[in-house]
């Protein structure tokens, strides 16, 4: 690069400023190759869950219990290798400071989001509740009880403790039911 073009560079990025940690947003996942295109009504009916956040009979689990969700028909070998963390990451949501029937809401737009795109491994990182009382974790477990309900997610494990352990979901995604 010579000297004009440095100066026509620095001119062009003159008003830009870097973003600090609080100003990044993560919510969204990164856009993907394109796939097949289907009507927004399509996507959102994989998505369909029986109505409510947690059952009274659901167990409170604890702010380090590991979450562990293979459905039938997903094999023992990839499951170890999302458990493992050997996938790629396609894309992430935070939900950190939502309330409960926000997140769950959040949740469901993402996996949309998600499907329509192709991804096939996502984290979702809902926190370890350490600071919700004696309520438990209530993030995790409404990511927990959302994603069993979800026919697309094929299985879901806790992070590695690297990539967020007890507080960080990756989740395994049937990008082939949103084609359907």
């Amino acid at each position: 690069m010579d000297e004009e073009e440095r100066t026509l560079f620095r001119h062009a990025m003159r008003d830009v400023r870097r973003l600090t940690a609080g100003n990044r947003h993560t919510s969204k996942p990164r856009k993907l190759k394109g796939r097949a295109r289907f009507a927004r009504a399509e996507h959102h009916a994989v998505l369909q869950e029986s109505p409510g956040i947690l059952s009274p009979l659901d167990p409170v689990q604890e702010s380090g219990d590991a979450l562990l969700f293979r459905r039938a028909g997903t094999s023992e070998q990839i499951f170890r290798r999302l458990r493992s963390g050997q996938y790629r990451v396609d894309a992430q949501i935070d939900l950190h400071g939502l309330t409960a029937t926000h997140a769950e809401a959040a949740l469901r737009d993402f996996l949309a989001e998600c499907l329509h795109h192709g991804a096939h491994v996502v984290r979702v990182i809902h926190g370890k509740g350490l600071r919700s009382g004696n309520r438990g974790p209530v993030l995790k477990q409404v990511a927990n009880a959302f994603l069993r309900r979800i026919g697309a997610v094929l299985a879901f494990a806790s992070a590695r403790e690297v990539d967020g352990g007890s507080g960080a979901l990756l989740v395994l995604l049937n990008a082939k039911a949103a084609r359907r």
